[in-house]
């Protein structure tokens, strides 16, 4: 068994309530350190928090790396037509002002993902508007249709792309353009993130079926069979967020596949109840030939209005061992109780 062990200059926490920042590397580098959150909601207009740069405070420290990414659920747009016209009990429609892009940026992320069910909300407006928003306050995008983000880190170039079963964003029913996206990306990057907004929803949806799985009489895919075929394809990590909880780690072909992070903020969009209440932050080093050099996971729950917090109980890792064990046996990634993870070998 190979132990996956934190390099402490990476992420010792210096208290109970925040982890050391990562020290970012020179221009010489050959790693990469990447921090993984879950869905964002930062609420619908025009119930949002007042001051939307204080409610992620807490985020700032635990996500210092490279590379920080998260699922943006909704749009950052004033205006558009909602999709939920007529309103209906089952129709969500999320937007916030545009200025809540630079809350992200003040909180230490480096891209946002809009390949998910929410990113056309108000339409071809919002999505512009959202896009318009994220370059404005200096933040990447991922994830609409045919897109794939670069980013450079030292002498390392790393792409990311994200996917969710929906045809104005990058679709992964469509597994021959799935696969000439993924295969692009590896020849012109060293390292390929795929990210995966896809699964059931709530709190009956914490296992890895290994089948189709549908929510509101969506096709939301086959998380399984799309985190093994985007290895397959060239990725280097697959992380997964959407069904709003959280799911196993599976460690396939010497990658790492986190198939659902939960949500990671959300004021007021979900009951705040378990397990819809845990949370994590997973954040990891790749070699600039792929190799998984360390990780670590963070137990995180949301308390009030949905905003982050550290759970010194560890709630979110025994559940996700549990889940891992349950869904992957003998390639399951296990926390340890330091937050680092023992991989199968």
């Amino acid at each position: 068994m190979v132990r996956i062990r934190r390099l402490l200059a990476l992420f010792l926490l210096a208290t109970p309530l925040v982890a050391t920042p990562l020290a970012f590397a020179h221009a010489d580098i050959s790693t990469v350190s990447f921090a993984f959150a879950g869905d964002t909601e930062l609420g619908n207009s025009p119930q949002v928090p007042a001051n939307p740069t204080a409610y992620l405070a807490n985020s700032k420290n635990l996500l210092s790396a490279n590379v920080v990414f998260a699922n943006l659920e909704g749009t950052m747009t004033n205006g558009g037509t909602s999709k939920c016209n007529p309103p209906s009990a089952s129709c969500y429609a999320f937007k916030v002002p545009p200025s809540f892009a630079a809350a992200y940026k003040s909180a230490g992320f480096t891209i946002l993902n809009s390949a998910n069910n929410h990113s056309f909300d108000f339409g071809s407006a919002g999505a512009a508007s959202t896009t318009a928003a994220l370059k404005a306050a200096g933040l990447l995008q991922a994830g609409l249709r045919n897109q794939i983000t670069y980013t450079r880190v030292g002498t390392v170039k790393i792409a990311v792309i994200g996917f969710a079963p929906y045809y104005n964003v990058n679709n992964f029913l469509v597994t021959s353009s799935a696969r000439t996206l993924i295969q692009t990306a590896k020849r012109h990057a060293q390292l390929v993130i795929v990210y995966m907004h896809v699964g059931a929803e709530g709190p009956a949806a914490t296992h890895v079926t290994r089948k189709t799985e549908t929510f509101y009489g969506e096709n939301r895919g086959n998380p399984y069979q799309f985190a093994h075929f985007a290895i397959d394809a060239g990725a280097d990590a697959v992380i997964g967020s959407g069904p709003h909880v959280l799911r196993g780690m599976e460690y396939y072909k010497g990658h790492l596949i986190a198939y659902s992070l939960g949500d990671f903020i959300n004021y007021g969009n979900f009951a705040m109840v378990s397990p819809l209440n845990l949370s994590a932050i997973l954040k990891f080093t790749l070699a600039s030939d792929g190799t998984l050099q360390s990780a670590q996971f963070i137990s995180l729950k949301l308390v009030g209005r949905g905003q982050l917090s550290v759970d010194s109980t560890d709630a979110s890792a025994h559940m996700v061992n549990s889940l891992s064990r349950a869904d992957f046996g003998g390639q399951a990634a296990i926390i340890n109780s330091d937050g680092s993870l023992v991989l199968p070998g």
